[in-house]
Parts: C-alpha cells; structure tokens; sequence
C-alpha cells in the first residue's frame, strides 16, 4: 500500500482537472468473476471508492459475458466499462468504434510494455491489463537436479540433451497429464503455441490465430513436430502417450515429487502451483521446486511468454471512467488484486513482497521484463477450433493419428468457423 496516497493523489487532479469532482457518481463495470475473484475485485475497490466518493457497481454476468456485452451494445446501453473475456473480443469492439482509446487518459507508462503492445490496434491503446497468469515454464525440483548434476536447460538442444541424459540415467524427463474432462487437449495446445511462438515467431503466430494462414502451413507442422519431439520420444514422457491421455493435468505435476523423482520435469503456468501445494503441502517453494523459462529454439524469436491475462476496457468516456481506468492502472489496486489471488501484476512497480513465495516472484519478474507476450492462441480462436478441433487434434496426434490428417481436419473445421 506504499504507493496510495500517491495513486490517489492522482486520480483526485484527474477529477479536478477535467472539472468533474463527482464525489457522488456512478461507474458500471461488467465481469465474469464469481467467487473468490469477485470478492478480490471488490476488495481492490474499497480503497478508491472510499477516496473519490465514486461508487462501482459490479455486474457479475459469468460465462456468459461476451454475448451480454454484445447484445448490450446492441441496444446501445453497455456498461461504462468491461473486462474483455480476450484481446480478439477487445479488438472486435474497437473495430466497431464502442471502444474509447487509453492515449492520453491512462498512465501507462508503468505497465509492462509488452501487455500495452497486446491491448494496442494500430498504436492505439484500448484497454489496460490489472494481471496474468504466465505459461511458459517449466517446473522442477532443484534438489533433485542438484542430485543427478543436471543444469537447467536454456535452449532447445540443450533441452534435448538433458532429456537424453535423465533417460540414460533411467530416468523419465517429462510429466505431461492432458485429461480434464471435456476440456481435455488443452494441455497440449499450450505446448503447441509456445513452441509456435518460437519457431515462427509473434506476428506468424497472429496470423494463425486469425487463421491467415493454413493449419496445414509448413509453419503449423513445424511447431506440433517438435511438440512430438517430447510427447513422441521413447522414454520422455511418464506413462508414454497412454499416461499423457489419461493422467489429470492438475495430478500430473506430483510425479516431480516421489523418492525417487518419477519425472524431472513439467511445463505448466503459474496456476498449477495450487495444484503442487494441496498435494504436496510440505514442499517449500523455492527449494523444493522451482521453475525456469520454457527455453528459446530459434534465437532471432527469443523467449516470447505465452499466458492469458485480466483485460479491461471502457465504452463510456466520463470523468469517474477515466479515475477507475487510472486508478485499476496502478500498483495501489494491483497490489490488492493479485496478492489476494497469486496472480502477476502488470504495473511493474509493484511491490514484490505481496507474492507468496519466491516462485511466483520469479514468474512476475520475468513477466516484467517480457518483450513479447501473446495470449493463450485457442481461446482467442472460434470455440469450434480452439475449443474443439484443436484439442482433439492434439490428443489424436498424442494418441497416434498422421500429422498431417490431423492438420488437414483441423483446417476444415477453421474454414467453416472463421
């Protein structure tokens, strides 16, 4: 809370400067949250709407918040503002003109660069993210690398030698779990956009998101194939492919922990912790596992981030949207925020100590310093294709099915869907 009297400062010369001290007005906002974010979000705003006098008035819509906004602004009464379930909705709003553009009325300049490039169209600014949850990494446990003298891989050859080496070693260098009901496939479409991020690079990646380029490119093919670099490799993965089918995502990681270790290593995002610690309640973050970045495998891309993120936008312009705007932008309320959910602050100056361990410090920093972040490629696709072919294609070329009919499925799906 080191930085409130400041923040409020701000928002307070804000009112006044564009002669609308309204101590006693009204902002709407539409979420999704439910539950412990709900309760977290209206934590975060007690401490602006005690200052400014401005009262915040939730609408919690749940799943079904992308077709309320449509069908709001439709009959031309949205909210004053909103969060985006994802940047393509954001970006379907602001093409439409129901957007208000950020430029000049949000501070941003101490949020992560790379989250105001991902809420920007054509160097315009429409909308501001309050946190993230980051997937690229790799979960591991430093004991036990210490033990075997493994060193933590910073390429992807190196990866693939030290994939190598735990197998000579009698080892199983992967846990890799993809079941999660009918959400199943999942799992293994984050590897597939992590590794896309790589090997073809941001803009490609967009443009497959899109789908302005084929699932059957050569580019697309590149990226599952080395995906089945690990999931298809004798001896990589704990349980083979029948394991990586069948094994609940959230039980998945639990084989880092056994005496001795079952597997060696597991990609996951920064959620999964939870999962780690109900299971594992002894284990100290930190020391008994640890996580690195999901390393680099063409070096003109670098280590881009793949994750999602809490998106906010406004269809309103007035003087109480623009001191929420301003105020949600700032360390105050993400401190609030993400310390009371374990997610990563955007405002990269926030104060560490609000993360619960030094893990989840390790993932806000590099999210700080990220130059390139994308969100979650599937769920920025039509559900028919994120949610639906591209899982299924996944487990099918896990389970066996030629890459190249499972791309060609997924292609006709993306036809009719875009």
């Amino acid at each position: 809370m080191r930085k409130q009297l400041l923040s409020f400062s701000l928002i307070v010369a804000l009112l006044f400067s564009i002669g609308a001290m309204a101590l006693s007005q009204e902002v709407t906002i539409a979420v999704v949250w439910s539950g412990a974010e709900l309760e977290a979000f209206e934590k975060a705003l007690i401490p602006f709407e005690q200052e400014t006098g401005i009262d915040v008035v939730i609408e919690s819509v749940g799943r079904d918040l992308p077709a309320v906004l449509v069908t709001r602004l439709a009959a031309g009464n949205p909210p004053d503002a909103a969060a985006m379930p994802n940047p393509g909705q954001m970006k379907e709003f602001a093409d439409q003109g129901a957007l208000i553009a950020l430029n000049g009325i949000v501070d941003l300049s101490e949020s992560s660069a790379a989250f105001v490039d991902l809420a920007s169209i054509d160097g315009q600014v429409y909308g501001l993210f309050i946190s993230a949850d980051l997937k690229s990494l790799v979960w591991y446990s430093p004991k036990a690398f210490a033990a075997k003298g493994y060193e933590v891989p910073t390429s992807w050859p190196a990866l693939i030698d030290l994939c190598d080496k735990i197998v000579a070693d009698g080892g199983t260098p992967w846990a890799l779990g993809m079941e999660s009901g009918a959400a199943s496939g999942w799992v293994g479409t984050d590897w597939v956009e992590d590794i896309m991020l790589r090997t073809a690079g941001a803009d490609v990646y967009d443009k497959w998101v899109n789908h302005e380029i084929s699932w059957t490119d050569p580019r697309v093919e590149k990226a599952f194939e080395y995906f089945g670099q690990i999931v298809n490799a004798p001896g990589y993965v704990y349980g083979g492919a029948t394991g990586a089918l069948t094994i609940f995502f959230g039980d998945s990681p639990n084989a880092l922990f056994t005496d001795p270790p079952a597997a060696y290593m597991h990609r996951q995002a920064t959620f999964i912790q939870s999962f780690i610690k109900n299971a594992n309640p002894d284990l100290v973050a930190g020391e008994d596992y640890d996580v690195f970045p999901f390393p680099a495998i063409s070096p003109i891309f670098g280590n881009p981030l793949l994750g999602a993120g809490d998106l906010i936008s406004a269809f309103n312009d007035t003087p109480e949207v623009r001191a929420l705007l301003t105020y949600l932008a700032s360390a105050t309320a993400q401190e609030i925020w993400c310390a009371a959910l374990g997610k990563l602050a955007i405002n990269t100056t926030v104060d560490p100590s609000i993360y619960p361990d030094p893990v989840t410090a390790k993932a806000a920093d590099m999210l700080a310093e990220a130059e390139t972040f994308r969100f979650d490629g599937s769920d920025l696709m039509p559900a028919a294709v994120g949610a639906g072919t591209f899982w299924t294609g996944v487990l099918d070329y896990v389970g066996g099915i030629p890459l190249k009919t499972v791309l060609e499925a997924i292609e006709i799906s993306a036809v009719d869907a875009y």
